[in-house]
């Protein structure tokens, strides 16, 4: 199979283009490098990738531009670039949020039309329900974005429906909820939490930590949306895919505090808009249609991204020593 994934320097797209690649997959990457966060780290991310002769990399932006010879080359696409996070889709960033989210998304679709394509595969999320009003949220609950991010990427999952229904795109759409694991993006809660731990700072929690969320460990993503490409329901689908439990942030804390042997001190700081109270999925349609189990417990996979957050800053800390001391001498 030769698929294309998009967004591949990214968290999700880097893991998701080495799991490919490992059982023997070519793989197409697109990566336009948008500023959300350092290029250096979408870099590193690909450094493994880029060992695998079956590894083609292509850096587009998608918004603009002829994607049918990108998407003609390949059997699959696991759509997976989107201009990210809740908080900084307010205002004048909103242009590249519905650039990146919407439009590319519809430019790809529309160069799926009439391929032989067996599967596109679309990273939607839970920031389509907004504030849902059931616990564990079912994907028949009618969405209801609380931030225009929410709404970008409801925006772009219909129109995923629509091309499977007027055209035979055969389409899923994933509502992944709250994805951490190494490779996490800097501004992402556990990424925040793990590196002020590590440097005995304060960790900053927006809200009271009360709050909840469906944590989903990075692996069992990547197991969830290759099973959308392959599993012979799932055309035309949403499927929510969480981790099978909701727990606080307060409780997030306390695994750190654990896992470092150590207290860590906690800044709560005031709500900010776009933040939901609460996150937690019903997957049982996803188990049923795509046989998919999260097999990664929250202290594991805290632990995971804990011990990979104090490597980055192992590296850097040697990186910089050995700059001070090429400028010394």
């Amino acid at each position: 199979m030769r698929a294309l994934v998009t967004g591949c320097a990214g968290f999700i797209g880097s893991h998701l283009t080495e799991s490919l690649l490992s059982d023997g997959h070519s793989v197409l990457g697109v990566d336009c490098f948008n500023n959300n966060y350092g290029r250096g780290q979408k870099l590193a991310n690909l450094r493994r990738a880029t060992e695998w002769n079956a590894f083609e990399f292509a850096p587009i932006d998608l918004s603009r531009g002829d994607l049918y010879d990108l998407v003609g080359e390949c059997d699959v696409v696991y759509h997976l670039a989107a201009e990210p996070g809740v908080r900084a889709s307010w205002g004048t960033r909103f242009e590249s949020y519905l650039r990146n989210n919407v439009q590319a998304t519809q430019h790809l679709l529309e160069a799926a039309r009439g391929t032989s394509l067996t599967r596109f595969v679309y990273a939607s999320s839970s920031s389509v329900y907004g504030e849902a009003e059931q616990m564990p949220t079912t994907e028949d609950l009618v969405p209801r974005p609380f931030s225009p991010y929410g709404m970008t990427k409801l925006s772009a999952e219909h129109l995923t429906q629509l091309y499977w229904h007027n055209y035979q795109v055969p389409t899923v759409a994933l509502r992944y909820f709250s994805v951490y694991g190494p490779r996490q993006r800097p501004d992402m809660a556990f990424r925040i939490f793990c590196s002020a731990a590590l440097r005995d700072e304060p960790i900053e929690v927006y809200g009271d930590g009360r709050q909840t969320r469906d944590f989903t460990f990075v692996g069992d993503i990547v197991a969830a949306t290759r099973a959308a490409a392959e599993a012979p329901r799932a055309p035309g689908g949403i499927y929510n895919i969480g981790g099978g439990s909701r727990v606080s942030l307060r409780s997030t804390i306390g695994i750190i505090e654990d896992l470092l042997g150590r207290p860590v001190e906690a800044a709560y700081l005031a709500r900010v808009p776009g933040d939901v109270r609460d996150t937690g999925a019903d997957i049982s349609r996803a188990v049923a249609d795509l046989a998919y189990q999260p097999t990664t417990g929250l202290e594991e996979g805290i632990a995971a991204e804990l011990d990979w957050v104090a490597n980055q800053q192992t590296s850097r800390a040697l990186h910089l020593s050995g700059e001070r001391t090429a400028a010394a001498s």
